[in-house]
């Protein structure tokens, strides 16, 4: 007995839909025709209408998750597959069927293989990959998976599988591979291989090897981190891990660079044992906080800060300091 199909919705040109599409271009086919002198009609082959009930691009092909903070406000993560068609990919919405446990969550697959993808949107990113898995129980805010992996309906429940997914006859395969995960900032574009939000924290974290860069008006900015973490609660975008950025002649290293293309700005954050640094052919800054600005490369410390310059010359000090580079930097 397949008790699948009540609880699972699906989009894209089903069975279920052809039967409405064959019954109006049987009607249609009934209909006179036209005065061979008047050929206009024959205009109107060229907008076949759809079903009435055939849904629209991101109709019946999204879901929303709302996040409530701790101050009280309310976030809004969006997951939408940007495509239609069953030939590149499906949305199905797993449900609780009979007998399962009240507490048993809602599993949404997205996938899509054009060029669009499932698109998430998650504060100031938009990220988009092939596949995305959305698991929410009542009243939370949910699990979000995306890779580069595939999904796909099944005829029947396979045998022996008593999985949920299974059980709705949906079957999802998840594939981490490097750039595959694409995340736009503003002039910002990262690259990363998997992404796992959880509602346990509302980070969302995307696991490298990250690459990105920014297109300035005189350079590019390009750079490498371990990965990268969206906080979704504080509306914050951190490159995590061995961060290193480079633009032209300059390159930048932190633990945790805290990123801004809005306003133009990465605050760069090291240790005492490992400061943030940034250095040029001919000198090099260290300090616990460095800020950075996107557009123009500029540097300003913002902690304890030392420096070297070609001549040998080097200086320390504590309090806020500018490289010899930039002194009107604010």
């Amino acid at each position: 007995m397949r008790q699948s199909r009540p609880t699972t919705s699906r989009t894209g040109a089903g069975p279920w839909l052809l039967a409405p599409l064959l019954l109006g271009l049987a009607l249609a086919q009934g209909t006179p025709a036209a005065s061979p002198s008047t050929p206009a009609p024959a205009a109107v082959p060229s907008t076949p209408s759809a079903p009435s009930d055939a849904p629209a691009a991101d109709e019946g092909s999204s879901v929303q998750l709302t996040r409530t903070a701790k101050d009280g406000k309310t976030h809004i993560i969006r997951v939408v597959r940007t495509g239609s068609s069953d030939e590149t990919g499906i949305f199905a919405n797993c449900g609780p069927q009979d007998n399962d446990p009240p507490e048993t969550p809602t599993i949404s697959v997205f996938s899509e293989s054009g060029a669009g993808g499932i698109r998430v949107s998650i504060d100031k990113n938009v990220i988009v990959a092939p596949l995305a898995v959305v698991t929410q129980q009542e009243g939370g805010d949910g699990h979000i998976e995306m890779s580069a992996g595939t999904a796909r309906y099944l005829d029947e429940a396979p045998d022996g599988k008593t999985d949920q997914l299974s059980r709705c006859e949906v079957e999802a395969t998840p594939k981490v591979a490097a750039d595959t995960v694409h995340v736009a900032q503003g002039k910002t574009a990262l690259e990363g291989s998997r992404l796992v939000y959880d509602e346990s924290d509302g980070v969302a974290r995307i696991d490298g090897p990250i690459t990105f860069s920014r297109q300035n008006t005189d350079s590019t900015l390009s750079g490498t981190s371990e990965r990268i973490e969206v906080n979704v609660d504080n509306e914050t975008t951190t490159l995590v891990g061995g961060v290193v950025l480079k633009d032209g002649a300059r390159t930048s290293r932190a633990e945790r660079v805290e990123y801004d293309d809005a306003a133009n700005v990465a605050i760069l954050r090291g240790s005492k044992e490992q400061p943030a640094s940034s250095a040029t052919s001919d000198q090099t800054l260290t300090a616990s906080v460095i800020r950075y600005n996107l557009d123009t490369g500029s540097v300003v410390a913002l902690g304890p800060v030392s420096g070297e310059f070609q001549d040998g010359e080097s200086g320390s000090g504590a309090g806020p300091a500018v490289t010899p580079s930039t002194p009107s930097a604010p």
